[in-house]
């Protein structure tokens, strides 16, 4: 594992020279002189002498075969990268695959180490954090929080320099925290600024990023074939679009109106604040009622119309509406209700598992380099991307929103030709849930009432400042957080034997922003899923609590902003497991919406569904490191550990006598629903 784990030295200050020291000054690269850049070859002898006097450890690093970097052309070290770009998305399937056929340890650590300075920096680490997390030999190894090795993508800019002033002047153990401001990309005079404090937390955007780190859409087909991975691109997608909308009725906001007519001019602005720290060139901003033009960007050979988008989407459409897609042969491929999701996922993306790329195109894709482009199209100004181009900073503009309501509203037009569940698919005889309800862990507490609050918290930024000073450099920022809580279900197995079964826990707004009651038609795009766990039943009466922070969707704030150097890296076996592939999960943070002062009413839902029915046949180690956010992110390696269609039971509609979540309750005992109160106090708490 020592090995293996050196390969991290080469993630850390990822703009400096590898011959720099890593780890706060204690840990060196040793390189062959032919692995020095044009630039530092000739002094070699020196570089290497003046920088490792102090190191405590010294990786060598052994001559191989230098690679061909070809593939990487035209992209340059210092500029900007994007998985939506093809010409990008090509050179890091190229980068990973290299990566991937290495034969051993030392030699990835050799081959990655002669690219890491001649390729950009962005898919460097990101085809190596892919290739790491894919090979048997390092799949242990534990990726860095990209917040530390790019702040630039998710920080305001400003505090940079104070970052660098404090750090050069003060010592490590007296340096001050330099606070990151809440809300500094607009005033409230702009309504969308409500939710600025959803868009841009760093830990929901980190998630977006690791998501697509664990579930590339390009690349080997090992790496991108996972079980259900269309599945999971509609279902992640569509859990973050609801929470958006639960959130957005409790600042008093309508829901997001997809964007639908790729014609008409868009209203909402964007100005990100955000530079890019390889080039000092900052982020594009998307001025007011800005509209879509074709694409032709002859810096990366992205060609892409308007009229694409419209006429790809337009096939999906029909083809959801035959109930079937063709293959690149004419072949018809049903979009039945076991796998039609799937597909459909793979299609949209699209990802290289698409069946028919030249008829479906690449419209998710192709759609968020249209709009990061809007500024710039043909390249007149010299501009890169803005945000909607990049996975780090995509979820930060509103227009994201907009367009992932667009592509949601894709999946659910083939969810509703689906015909509803029957009571078969929906009951589990002998099973009767009595109660469901939330607690706050605190004593003498009201029961089913939530509380949200502001939190301020610390991130170690200084691996991501290059040629920044050693040690820490702490930034702190503000976001929501809730006090902890427990879900407690009472469940009555009548079977008169001990039975297994699978508790899911959802919740949804009562009503919209106008305090107007939701039917359960509209309600039930808005379930977002809080926990799903197995539980077992013994005869009679049964307490099932499940803490706030055992959530299946969530991982906690010490995975998210996890910090790197080997003094951050645990020594104790349980701890270091933590480390490990454990980066995707949605933000614990968030995972109660907002709510309000006055308090927010919502319908908390529970069910407990035969085992029998859900599990999936495989080995899975229950005390294996990251089962806990499985269902945003799955199991490693694994299959998706429930046979049940993501979103299930809301998934489909519903018979049309089903107009409240009561009428959807009653025909079975196995679910129950309560109304449980989320009240927001706009108080700021600093993070013990």
């Amino acid at each position: 594992m020592s090995e293996a784990n050196d390969l991290l030295a080469l993630l850390q200050r990822p703009l400096e020279p590898t011959f720099l020291p890593k780890d706060d000054g204690k840990t060196v690269i040793d390189l062959p002189d032919e692995f020095l850049t044009d630039r530092y070859r000739p002094i070699g002898a020196d570089l290497q002498s003046r920088f490792s006097s102090d190191a405590e450890q010294r990786i060598p690093v052994r001559s191989v075969t230098t690679p061909d970097l070809s593939f990487a052309n035209g992209i340059d070290r210092r500029g900007a990268f994007s998985l939506f770009i093809p010409k990008h998305r090509d050179a890091a399937t190229a980068l990973i695959n290299l990566f991937l056929q290495q034969p051993d340890v030392p030699s990835l650590m050799s081959v990655a180490t002669y690219c890491r300075d001649r390729v950009n920096a962005v898919l460097f680490q990101y085809s190596l954090a892919v290739a790491v997390q894919h090979r048997e030999d390092t799949k242990n190894v534990n990726i860095p929080s990209i917040v530390s090795l790019f702040p630039d993508q998710f920080v305001d800019p400003t505090v940079f320099p104070k970052l660098r002033e404090e750090g050069s002047v003060v010592q490590q153990e007296n340096r001050m925290v330099i606070d990151i401001k809440p809300n500094y990309t607009a005033s409230d005079r702009e309504d969308e600024q409500r939710m600025a404090y959803f868009r841009e937390d760093i830990g929901v955007n980190m998630h977006h990023w690791h998501w697509h780190l664990v579930y590339p859409g390009d690349g080997p087909d090992a790496v991108v074939r996972k079980d259900r991975r269309g599945e999971l691109f509609f279902y992640m997608h569509s859990q973050l679009i609801a929470r958006y909308n639960i959130d957005r009725f409790c600042a008093r906001l309508k829901k997001v109106r997809h964007l639908t007519n790729l014609r008409e001019p868009i209203p909402e602005a964007y100005f990100p604040k955000m530079i890019r720290s390889s080039n000092n060139r900052s982020y594009p901003a998307r001025a007011a009622n800005s509209v879509l033009q074709d694409i032709d960007r002859v810096d990366n050979n992205t060609v892409v119309a308007v009229g694409d988008l419209e006429r790809w989407r337009d096939r999906i459409h029909e083809a959801i509406d035959q109930g079937f897609v063709l293959d690149t042969s004419g072949n018809r491929i049903p979009l039945d209700e076991q796998r039609g999701i799937d597909l459909l996922g793979d299609i949209v993306e699209a990802s290289s598992l698409t069946p028919n790329r030249d008829l479906y195109g690449s419209l998710h894709n192709m759609g968020h380099n249209v709009i990061s482009y809007i500024h710039d199209p043909d390249y007149r100004y010299l501009e890169d991307y803005g945000v909607m181009g990049d996975v780090t900073t995509a979820m930060r503009d509103p227009i994201f929103y907009r367009w992932h309501g667009m592509i949601d509203a894709l999946f659910r037009r083939h969810k509703e030709r689906l015909t509803p569940y029957t009571a078969q698919q929906l009951g589990n005889p002998g099973v009767t849930v009595s109660s469901v309800g939330v607690q706050l862990s605190r004593p003498n507490t009201p029961a089913n009432v939530l509380l949200t609050f502001w939190q301020r918290s610390q991130v170690d930024l200084a691996a991501g400042l290059d040629f920044g000073p050693q040690g820490n450099v702490f930034a702190s920022f503000t976001h929501l957080q809730h006090a902890p809580f427990s879900f407690r279900v009472e469940v009555n197995n009548e079977s008169g034997a001990t039975r297994q079964g699978t508790l899911r826990i959802w919740l949804a707004p009562k009503v919209d922003e106008r305090g107007t009651a939701l039917s359960f038609r509209e309600q039930r795009l808005y379930f977002i899923e809080m926990d799903s766990s197995t539980v077992t039943l013994n005869p009679g009466m049964n307490t099932i609590v499940r803490r706030s922070d055992q959530s299946s969707v969530t991982i906690p704030y010490e995975r998210t902003f996890r910090a790197i150097g080997t003094k951050s890296t645990p020594t104790q076996a349980d701890a270091l497991a933590q480390f490990r592939f454990c980066g995707c999960g949605w933000p614990q943070h968030m995972l109660v919406p907002k709510g309000s002062p006055e308090g927010v009413q919502f319908d908390l839902f529970a069910m407990v569904t035969d085992y029998a029915d859900d599990s999936v046949t495989q080995d899975v180690d229950a005390n294996a490191p990251c089962n806990d956010s499985h269902s945003f992110c799955g199991l490693r390696d694994k299959k998706y550990p429930d046979r049940r269609a993501m979103g299930y039971p809301f998934d489909r509609r519903t018979e049309d006598t089903v107009r409240t979540l009561a009428d959807f309750v009653a025909p079975n005992a196995n679910m129950k629903s309560a109304t449980i109160q989320v009240k927001f106090n706009n108080t700021v708490i600093a993070r013990t």
